[in-house]
């Protein structure tokens, strides 16, 4: 029989995060992360999931990701599933950032290296990292096809009119200045997953799809094709996030300069770090905002009107760009947990066809599911994400195919 395992790495620049996947049955057989890289106080910790056995965890430096992938070789080698298995067939990465050239899976070689590394300059806290968990895979196991999953893929289905910025076009060309959008392995995952909680194909089906994390967005999918997405060039643009502002004026950027005397830097860090629900009440956490609301907080309400505020004109203006949309659909740790902002969310919209049903939104945890009344005309729905699974399965499918 040949190897159906599949190892997910999604290297991050102080962390690794991994999962090994049987595709010949879709099970999960470990999970792990090794976070604080560089730091004494480095944590990892791993989930043997095959065997059901208790999550192990130690702290302690752990110097590079070099040591991370070993530090995580040793855990899965001590559950008899090692990077050495014969079982193993192709380690997958998460890759942010894939321009115009990669428009779907990639086996790695020098050449793709060095593309995502000419990437860098429009994904400089992601691609770096990106890479250094690449290379030190591929110096682990040389033998093994290290397929590149890019969260940028899914979104290259785009119409110019849609990818385009309405600014000088031989300067963007030459600075690669283009909405890109992010979050695709989720996007892509949760719309076909949508179309299979309605019993339809992907093809049939008009889809929004509304990632809410601590980052978020927003896509507008026509028949398993992305149309439009809210994020752009970086991850900047489009909805209200946990600590990055989203849409804004880019005379802001100029103003604060001018006046208010900041450096292109620390620009950068307020619209990243300091802006979005943290910037509006000092909490990006969606639990707390509500339960500060709850308490008659008024900056936390009116952070959270600001967040449904944006949302909501998201959502109309992709029903605009569909014509016809089947459902709409939550995901992501926001999206999945927060009763309160799928019916705020949807509120309003009812001459839409829009609505949820009370009694099925409060409903917490579970797996996908309508939350939207029998007689609704646009299904409203949760659908947990599953970027691991949706990168193993892309992973495999192109292994198999050049097999």
């Amino acid at each position: 029989m040949s190897p159906s395992r599949v190892l997910v790495l999604n290297s991050g620049s102080s962390s690794v995060k991994y999962q090994l996947l049987d595709m010949s049955d879709s099970s999960r057989l470990a999970s792990g992360l090794v976070e604080r890289i560089g730091e004494r106080t480095s944590l990892v910790r791993h989930t043997p999931l095959a065997s059901g056995g208790e999550p192990r965890e130690r702290t302690g430096p752990v110097a590079d990701h070099d040591a991370a992938l070993k530090a995580m070789a040793e855990e899965l080698a001590a559950d008899g599933l090692g990077l050495d298995s014969p079982e193993l067939a192709a380690i997958g990465h998460r890759v942010v950032h894939g321009g115009k050239r990669f428009t779907e899976p990639t086996v790695i070689d020098e050449a793709v290296l060095a593309e995502i590394e000419r990437l860098i300059p429009v994904a400089p806290l992601h691609n770096p990292a990106n890479l250094t968990g690449i290379r030190t895979a591929m110096a682990l196991r040389p033998d093994l096809p290290q397929v590149a999953v890019f969260d940028t893929a899914f979104h290259t289905t785009m119409p110019e009119s849609a990818a385009r910025y309405a600014i000088d076009v031989s300067t963007a060309d030459a600075h690669r200045i283009r909405r890109y959008g992010f979050h695709g392995t989720s996007h892509a995952y949760v719309s076909r997953a949508t179309a299979g909680l309605l019993g339809k194909a992907p093809e049939e089906v008009n889809v929004i799809v509304l990632h809410l994390g601590n980052g978020a967005s927003a896509s507008a999918v026509r028949g398993g094709r992305c149309v439009d997405t809210s994020m752009g060039l970086t991850p900047l643009e489009g909805l209200v996030m946990g600590t990055r502002s989203g849409d804004m004026d880019p005379a802001v950027i100029f103003h604060l300069m001018r006046v208010g005397e900041m450096s292109a830097d620390e620009i950068d860090t307020l619209l990243n770090k300091k802006s979005g629900l943290v910037g509006l009440c000092g909490d990006n956490d969606m639990r707390e905002i509500r339960r500060r609301i709850d308490e008659g907080d008024e900056e936390a309400e009116l952070a959270f009107d600001i967040y449904i505020h944006r949302l909501k004109k998201y959502i109309g203006a992709y029903y605009a760009v569909l014509g016809r949309v089947d459902a709409v659909v939550f995901t992501a740790g926001v999206g999945e947990n927060s009763a309160e902002v799928r019916a705020a969310a949807v509120a309003g919209l009812e001459g839409l066809g829009l609505a949820v049903d009370g009694g099925r939104n409060a409903v917490r945890g579970g797996g996908a599911r309508l939350i939207s009344p029998e007689e609704a005309r646009v299904a409203v729905a949760v659908v947990p994400t599953d970027e691991e699974m949706e990168i193993a399965q892309q992973t495999y499918a192109l292994v198999g195919k050049n097999n």
